[in-house]
């Protein structure tokens, strides 16, 4: 009587069919990695456009520095101007403004100006000028500026922003403004911004 034949072993060369569960691991793990395209193209897109050169500086001319009806010495008055620094569909909202007063000449002959930026240094109210008591008042928390831009009271927790200004051609210039924060002021730019690392556009739009 023959002894049974053992069975073949299975040839180990023969790969398997896939399971049900290394195929669903297959499926996970392209819909994550479509998932992460989605989201990391888009903000490498940001970063990278953000690294770019910074067109020139806007200067907004207000008007004649003789003219003393815009610039009465030792007066502080409110000038509104469009700011070239918007988007188009802003309308009224690109309007922004600064408070300028004359100091007249300085003992060198040179005309100086104080000019700030009419945005409270709290949360960014429009401060309102009292000629009366001679202070800065916003009407949101109460926040007051001496007429210097100093704080006086209130929440703020700085003074006025102050705007870079010059005189060029006799005509009165300041610089268009972005939003000022603590961090990024008009007379300082952040450091994250003038390394590129976030984007402010000067470009002029229409």
């Amino acid at each position: 009587m023959s002894e049974p034949t053992a069975p073949k072993p299975a040839d180990a060369s023969t790969p398997e069919e896939p399971t049900r569960r290394s195929a669903m691991l297959w499926i996970t793990g392209g819909v994550g990695a479509a998932a992460a395209a989605a989201v990391g193209v888009p903000v490498a897109g940001f970063l990278l456009g953000a690294v770019r050169a910074h067109p020139t500086d806007l200067w907004v001319p207000l008007g004649k520095v003789t003219d003393a009806a815009l610039f009465p010495v030792n007066e502080t008055r409110l000038h509104i101007f469009r700011n070239p620094i918007h988007e188009e569909w802003d309308g009224d909202s690109a309007k922004t403004g600064a408070y300028i007063r004359n100091l007249g000449k300085d003992e060198k002959g040179q005309q100086q100006f104080w000019v700030f930026s009419m945005i409270c240094a709290h949360l960014g109210c429009p401060v309102t000028w009292f000629p009366q008591s001679g202070l800065f008042m916003c009407p949101c928390h109460g926040g007051v500026y001496y007429e210097n831009g100093d704080r006086a009271s209130g929440p703020p927790p700085r003074g006025l922003y102050k705007m870079p200004w010059q005189i060029k051609d006799g005509e009165l210039q300041v610089l268009a403004p972005h939003l000022p924060t603590l961090q990024d002021t008009l007379e300082k730019p952040s450091d994250v911004v003038q390394l590129g690392i976030i984007k402010r556009d000067r470009g002029e739009r229409a």
